[in-house]
C-alpha cells in the first residue's frame, strides 16, 4: 500500500461522507454537508480517525480492491452507513463485493455532525 493509495480511498471515503450527510440545519434535515463544508473543516481527530479506519480496510482487503481506491471509499462509507447502495450493488465482482460488504458492515454505521464551533466531527 502505498501512501498515494490511502490518499485516494480517504478522498473517496471523506467525499461521500461530506456528500451523503446533511447539515440538520433546518426541520427538512438541511443541505448535504459537501455543499457548505470541505474535508478543511472535519475536526483532525475525526480525520485520524477516518484515515486509521481507510487505512486499516485497505490493509485486510487490498487483493480485492486492487487500483480501485477511490471507489472502494466511496463504497466503504455507503455500505457501512447501510445507504442502499455499495459494494454489494453490482459494481464489483460478485465475491469481492461480498467480501467488501461484509467488512464494510462489521465497521459498524457512523455518523457526521457539525459541531458548535461549525467543525465536522464523527459520531
Amino acid at each position: 500500500m502505498s501512501k498515494m493509495d490511502l490518499i485516494e480511498i480517504l478522498s473517496g471515503y471523506v467525499m461521500c461522507a461530506l456528500w451523503s450527510t446533511n447539515d440538520e440545519s433546518d426541520e427538512s434535515g438541511g443541505e448535504p454537508l459537501d455543499r457548505n463544508y470541505t474535508v478543511e473543516d472535519i475536526d483532525d481527530g475525526t480525520l485520524a480517525e477516518m484515515r486509521t479506519t481507510c487505512e486499516s480496510f485497505l490493509s485486510e482487503h487490498a487483493s480485492d480492491i486492487g487500483d480501485r481506491f477511490s471507489q472502494a471509499g466511496h463504497d466503504m462509507w455507503l455500505t457501512r452507513n447501510g445507504h442502499g447502495a455499495g459494494f454489494w450493488d453490482g459494481d464489483w465482482p460478485q465475491e469481492a463485493g461480498d467480501r467488501l460488504s461484509k467488512a464494510a458492515h462489521a465497521l459498524g454505521e457512523v455518523d457526521l455532525y457539525v459541531g458548535d464551533d461549525d467543525k465536522i466531527y464523527q459520531r
